[in-house]
Formats: C-alpha cells, sequence, structure tokens
C-alpha cells in the first residue's frame, strides 16, 4: 500500500537542512542576553535583559531604525505603483518586445548586488546627483518592483479577461471596473509582494553601501558596529530587531497567499 508519508531518512536531512540555516540566528538570539559585552563565548557566561535598556538609549541606534522603515516604507509604494503597472501590461496586452521587457524588470534581482549597486554609483555620479535619502529609495526601488511584479503577474495572468468585458458591457468605466473587479481579484498578491518588498528592503546591505553616502540604515549601522566593536551584545539586540521585522511581513505574506490558487472567473 503506497504511503504519502515522507522516508525517515528524508526527514533527518531535512531537520539537518533546516538547523544548519537557524542556528546560527537562534545564537544570536541567546547573545542578545549575555552578560559579556566584547567576546562570543559558549556558552554564555550568564544572561541578563541590560543590553535591550542600553539599544534603547542609543539615539545612534533609532536614527539607523527610523531611516530604514522610511525607505523601505517609500522604496514599498513605489515598487506597487511601478510594479501592478508593468504587471498589468505584460500580462493583459500583447506587444513587440513585451517576454524582453519582462525579461528587464526581472534583471534587477537576478544581477548580483553589488552589480546593481556599482551601477547606480556611477549613474548618481554623472548625472551629479548627491547622496540622500532618494537615492537610497531609488536603489532599493530596483529591486522591490520584481518581488511586486512576480506577484501580481501571477494573478493578472489567472483573472478571466471576460470578468473586465462583463463589466464593461456593464457599463462600467476603467476606474470603476479597477475598482470593483480588478482590485479585489489581486489585492491579497499585491499586499503579500507589498510586505516582501518591505523585508526587503528593511534589511538590503549591498545596494544600500553604494548608495547611502554618509547615511546609516540599521543593517549598515550593524556592519561597522561589527568592524568596530563595542558592546557587542547591542549588536545583537539589533539583529534581533531586524529579524522580527522581517520576518512578520514575510510570514503575513505566506499566508495570505496560501490558498490562492484559483480566482474568480478562471477558466471561463
Amino acid at each position: 500500500m503506497h504511503s504519502d508519508r515522507a522516508p525517515f531518512g528524508l526527514k533527518i536531512a531535512a531537520g539537518l537542512g533546516l538547523a544548519f540555516m537557524h542556528l546560527p540566528i537562534l545564537l544570536i538570539f541567546v547573545y542578545a542576553f549575555t552578560t559579556e559585552d566584547k567576546s562570543y563565548q559558549w556558552p554564555p557566561p550568564g544572561f541578563t535583559l541590560k543590553w535591550f535598556a542600553v539599544t534603547w538609549e542609543r539615539t545612534d541606534v533609532w536614527e539607523a531604525l527610523g531611516l530604514s522603515l522610511k525607505v523601505a516604507s517609500v522604496s514599498t509604494v513605489i515598487a506597487l505603483i511601478l510594479g501592478t503597472l508593468c504587471a498589468a501590461a505584460v500580462s493583459r496586452t500583447k506587444f513587440f518586445g513585451r517576454e524582453a521587457i519582462s525579461l528587464l524588470v526581472i534583471l534587477p534581482i537576478a544581477l548580483p548586488g553589488i552589480i546593481t549597486g556599482i551601477s547606480l554609483r556611477s549613474a548618481f555620479n554623472l548625472a551629479d546627483i548627491p547622496f540622500s535619502f532618494w537615492t537610497i529609495v531609488l536603489g532599493h526601488a530596483t529591486f522591490c518592483v520584481v518581488v511586486v511584479y512576480n506577484n501580481a503577474v501571477a494573478r493578472f495572468r489567472r483573472v478571466s479577461g471576460s470578468l473586465v468585458e462583463a463589466s464593461m458591457d456593464l457599463g462600467a468605466n476603467s476606474f470603476q471596473t479597477f475598482r470593483y473587479v480588478i482590485l479585489p481579484n489581486i489585492s491579497t498578491a499585491l499586499l503579500a509582494g507589498g510586505m516582501l518588498a518591505f523585508a526587503l528592503s528593511f534589511d538590503e546591505v549591498i545596494v544600500t553601501t553604494f548608495t547611502a553616502g554618509q547615511q546609516q540604515t540599521l543593517p549598515i549601522w550593524m556592519l561597522e558596529e561589527l568592524v568596530r566593536p563595542r558592546q557587542r551584545p547591542v549588536t545583537n539586540v539589533v539583529a534581533l530587531v531586524v529579524v522580527l521585522v522581517t520576518f512578520l511581513p514575510i510570514l503575513g505574506a505566506y499566508y495570505l497567499t496560501r490558498g490562492t490558487d484559483t480566482v474568480a472567473g478562471q477558466g471561463k
């Protein structure tokens, strides 16, 4: 009799793989509570909540956190607008070069981050654009658009064109059709794409390094603290915050897109 259960050896291999990926993250959480302040000793000599209070009083941490949240929020809004428009154009219309445009939209996230960062820095220098909040946003938007685009284009392709035709036949204009027919069918995909884009922007390091100038987002702050170690547990506390801020949107996106294989009017 055929069984749907995975072999025991496969379960062990999967468990080892998950442990390999996640144990280092758990170690960071443990070291956020350690009583030592300069080196990593295992097991930790003791545990304390002191470093959370120290982190709370650090103005440089709050400034970096605020900048990261602002950049991620604005980049996500830009990505939602541009990604949705690109997805609608590629999935709902036919024109010469459509597949090439689709490839160009996806390319920024397929390229190594250092290539994207160097190219953006060169472009800003050639255009004599000073590094600022907006150069970071533009850098992040280049790959955030891809995340929204991938979610939106997949959903657009599953929305039956007959729904739009029926809406127009019943007298709805373009805005009404979008609001009452298209948007309800793609809303969860857009929300999931926006959450993933926010998480991706919030913890971005490589592109930010080339577009931030003297500004510090939270991941850049962490990187510089590791290079010049002082109060290392503070860095671990910040890492714990970054993990939570990025994990929650990813988890939300997973639950939003789970069970959405069918949409209204599909196959009709």
